[in-house]
């Protein structure tokens, strides 16, 4: 009997580990909201980090958080340095290219509670009177949203 459970426990090992080499080693996930404004005022909010408080959720997550500017005032060469609670984490965002008004593309890392080296992106796209913003960010398989 033992030997049938020990027999049955190791296939399922193996199944397991099968299963998990058929996965990709990388992820990508992609958000999209229409915006009722045009293209290059959404841009200018995403492309300098100082305005990023009065929009983005994960600067809500601590209100105490520290946060260091150096670089670029805004757009390419931008960097954002994040230090807070266990919600919202440390780490490191950095503007690697801008088109306006359309593309915003970081580098992103985050130090704590885990790490992870990844690519955010925001591209704009005008519809009309509003602006369909994706989010998208991508890399190793860790996530982006936590």
């Amino acid at each position: 009997m033992l030997v049938t459970v020990a027999i049955v426990v190791g296939v399922l090992l193996v199944a397991l580990l099968g299963y998990a080499a058929t996965r990709p080693n990388t992820f990508q996930v992609q958000r999209k909201q229409s915006i009722q404004a045009p293209p290059d005022r959404i841009f200018a909010l995403i492309e300098d980090y100082r305005k990023w408080a009065a929009w983005s959720p994960y600067e809500k997550l601590d209100p105490a958080m520290k946060k260091t500017f150096s670089g670029s005032e805004r757009g390419k060469g931008a960097v954002y340095n994040w230090a807070g609670n266990d919600k919202a984490g440390e780490g490191r965002m950095e503007i690697v290219d801008a088109v306006s008004p359309r593309l915003v593309k970081i580098k992103l890392d985050f130090l704590k509670p885990f790490e992870g080296h990844n690519t955010a992106e925001f591209t704009l796209d005008p519809k009309g009177g509003d602006t369909d913003v994706t989010w998208g960010c991508s890399g190793p398989n860790r996530s982006c949203s936590r």
